[in-house]
């Protein structure tokens, strides 16, 4: 399809995307908008320097690639290149979402799903105001090498949000609730994630007037597996792209593989098979994804990467070279980081807990060695059953301490995808990810 030259690497990455973003505040709609964009990123590699283009009328993908040549120096070994040697020649068609593709439904049909779900705000005295947005992306990628690489593969995130203000005197709250969906044709019949509409708002109101604080101090904590997965996301996934660790020797040797580093039922993995925000059938240099451990028995076993920080670091590439869009080069990022399940009921694994607290959802969290989650939603644990809901600021604590106080997994995993927003790394935001796992058991954590 283009003219690759001999001495160099090259790729051609394309994406032809579709979007739509629908908002309501109050009932009014503030935006309903659709756009269609088809843009190409082009690299070539001399064995020394990378030359990037980005443009965005991809008839002039051959002229841009042969710039970039003019610029670079031919290198006859340029295969034997441990960077090169490392990128594969995959050639395949793998389309998911041609069924069941957002772009086909019309926008009224959208605008309806957020009509109905603010419906439930209205006649609720507490709720003083609410918002809804719908999003959605189809995206078409092809990309190209001159190692031989031919795939053409889709993508497709679908979401709407519902978001509210409560008040009653001086007690105030501000919740969301989202859904994500893969197949247009299931949007008939879309349901939020953790509730319909108005349950979202009844449990939103009972929290308003009933949530008690709690008593600061160390107590035994169970993460939900939406929480449990950020916590993973956020306070381990990160420090496993292998790109912190070039040119780091004290981090190499902090994250030497083999190390034990959580408690022996702890295993996490990184994949990009999984359904959801975080499917990427191949990554963005060609690599086909797969499942990664990183965390294996509670002991190091692996790190993410991209073709470079595999041969900087003498391992395998695991399929994780990403970029948000055309106008970035790839570079090592997520896809769906997950905990692996565990052998316990979700009720045998509250039984076990006299008094501690049940974060059910988050507003944000954050950590590299030290973390901190600030729940949205949580409740009292009393004699493992779950109680009234309490006002937490946030949980904390070091992440290879709180890895190793893990006691307990339940047998089932639930992984939670977001149409809005998304990962964000160096000037590359928002990127699509997934995150999940079990619910959680840590006999120890700070709770202010």
């Amino acid at each position: 399809m283009f003219e690759f030259q001999d001495g160099f690497y090259a790729d051609v990455r394309i994406e032809d995307r579709y979007s739509a973003r629908i908002r309501y505040r109050g009932g009014a709609m503030e935006e309903s908008t659709q756009s269609s964009v088809k843009k190409a990123f082009i690299r070539v590699y001399d064995g020394k320097m990378w030359y990037y283009s980005s443009v965005c009328d991809t008839g002039h993908i051959q002229a841009e690639l042969d710039k970039l040549y003019a610029m670079a120096t031919p290198d006859a070994e340029i295969l034997s290149s441990p960077v090169v040697s490392r990128l594969q020649a995959n050639r395949e068609t793998v389309m998911k979402f041609s069924d069941c593709c957002v772009k086909d439904v019309p926008i009224e049909q959208k605008r309806k799903l957020l009509t109905d779900a603010m419906a439930a705000c209205v006649p609720c005295e507490y709720c003083k105001m609410y918002s809804a947005a719908y999003q959605d992306r189809y995206s078409v990628y092809e990309f190209y090498n001159s190692k031989g690489a031919a795939l053409r593969y889709d993508f497709q995130v679908c979401g709407a949000r519902l978001s509210a203000a409560f008040a009653a005197g001086e007690k105030t709250l501000s919740d969301s609730d989202a859904y994500y969906l893969r197949g247009a044709d299931r949007l008939d019949r879309l349901n939020f994630t953790r509730k319909g509409a108005d349950e979202f708002i009844a449990e939103a109101v009972n929290y308003l007037l009933h949530a008690k604080p709690v008593e600061a101090g160390v107590y035994p904590v169970v993460l939900s597996p939406m929480t449990a997965g950020v916590f993973a996301h956020e306070s381990f996934g990160h420090k496993s792209e292998a790109d912190f660790m070039i040119g780091d020797e004290t981090m190499k040797r902090e994250w030497a593989l083999g190390k034990k580093v959580g408690a022996d039922i702890l295993s996490i993995y990184d994949s990009g098979l999984e359904d959801g925000s975080g499917y990427a059938p191949f990554d963005d240099e060609g690599t086909r994804t797969e499942k990664t451990y990183l965390i294996k028995d509670g002991v190091l076993t692996g790190r993410l990467h991209s073709a470079v920080t595999a041969a900087d670091l003498n391992e395998s590439v695991t399929g994780n070279a990403r970029a948000v869009s055309c106008d970035f080069e790839p570079i090592v990022r997520m896809t769906s980081t997950v905990i692996g399940a565990g052998t316990l009921t979700k009720e045998e694994l509250f039984s076990r807990i006299r008094h501690g607290y049940y974060i059910e959802t988050y507003k944000h969290g954050s950590g590299m060695s030290t973390f901190t989650i600030a729940p949205a939603f949580a409740y009292e644990i009393v004699d493992g059953k779950i109680g009234d809901p309490v006002k937490i600021a946030v949980v904390s604590g070091n992440v290879f301490e709180t890895l190793g106080l893990i006691d307990g997994l339940s047998d089932r995993v639930e992984i939670s995808s977001n149409a809005f927003g998304g990962c964000g790394k160096m000037e590359q935001w928002p990127l699509s990810v997934s995150f999940g796992g079990p619910h959680v058991s840590v006999s120890k954590m700070n709770v202010q």
